[in-house]
């Protein structure tokens, strides 16, 4: 703040503060105000027969209103209210929030601190340690996979065994942490619409679905020009690239009934799918992300089950 500014409002407080105190002491009265018959005069303000008389404030009301300048004198003292002065305690509301982000994570240094320690495996059996994962999954995971963390259309199930970058501790640590990003790219313009629809037949054979076994035939070979490259020779996928195993009976976009779910895999080969997890390691403390990570490894574990 510069200097004419700090003047300026110390001026301006000051100045206020002191007219205030002098409209006040020039309105006190220490007695009753009697007219020549000894009645208490009134303003002359009337209303509905009610007069305003001109009488003193009482005392206790006079004291409330010295008490306050004296407040506002002792806290224009201490704290920062007059231009650039700071304060004999030299408070700011950025040293309060270090103090308090400082008290917070020693409480949560203590709270998280022997989890932390603990294998993610381990820490997945730890019951204490598995209700702090579940609040922490029901605030930054559950909009997306649910409350029961069984996945909704694009989203993931997280309690199955199926996993599209690995299922192991240290794969969904790693998902969590840095995020993943899925693109299937769309082959609707490469291909054509009718060979869209015999790569899904292909792929609806190797899932054991209801398929039209000529139409597979001729997508097999699309399939391994085009696809097996990412989802593999065998159509199992790949975890490395986050690519689904089209051989189960685990759909990311699946569908009711056959009719739907054929319709909705040509839509995928054909416009192609984008799916994006979100990174938390900015938003997320260390200790926070491996008591999630260890109750999202539970959730798939016949244990938890």
């Amino acid at each position: 703040m510069s200097t004419f500014w700090s003047g300026w409002i110390i001026v301006l407080t000051l100045t206020n503060l002191v007219l205030l105190f002098w409209l006040l002491m020039a309105n006190r009265k220490r007695a009753v105000n009697t007219n020549d018959n000894g009645e208490a005069k009134t303003t002359g303000h009337e209303y509905d027969g009610i007069e305003e008389y001109d009488n003193p404030l009482p005392r206790w009301w006079f004291g409330l209103f010295l008490a306050t300048f004296i407040f506002a004198a002792g806290y224009l003292f201490a704290f920062p209210g007059l231009g650039s002065w700071k304060g004999y305690f030299g408070w700011t509301s950025a040293n309060q929030l270090e103090a308090e982000h400082a008290e917070a994570k020693a409480t949560y240094d203590e709270t998280f601190g022997e989890f932390a320690k603990m294998p993610i495996d381990q820490l997945a059996k730890n019951p204490e340690a598995m209700k702090m994962g579940s609040r922490l999954f029901l605030n930054n995971c559950a909009v997306c996979h649910g409350s029961d963390a069984s996945g909704n259309f694009g989203f993931p199930n997280l309690t199955d065994k199926d996993w599209l970058y690995g299922g192991e501790p240290d794969r969904i640590k790693e998902t969590i942490v840095l995020g993943r990003q899925g693109a299937m790219p769309a082959w609707g313009a490469l291909l054509g619409e009718a060979n869209v629809g015999n790569v899904v037949e292909f792929v609806l054979q190797g899932a054991g679905k209801e398929h039209d076994a000529a139409k597979a035939e001729l997508g097999k070979a699309i399939f391994a020009t085009n696809c097996a490259a990412c989802h593999g020779a065998d159509g199992k996928g790949n975890h490395l690239v986050g690519a689904p195993n089209l051989t189960d009976d685990v759909w990311l976009y699946g569908a009711a009934t056959p009719e739907e779910l054929g319709s909705t895999l040509r839509q995928t080969v054909r416009n192609g799918r984008a799916g994006v997890m979100p990174a938390h390691a900015e938003t997320l403390k260390a200790e926070r992300i491996h008591l999630l990570s260890a109750y999202v490894y539970s959730l798939s574990q016949d244990e938890a089950k």
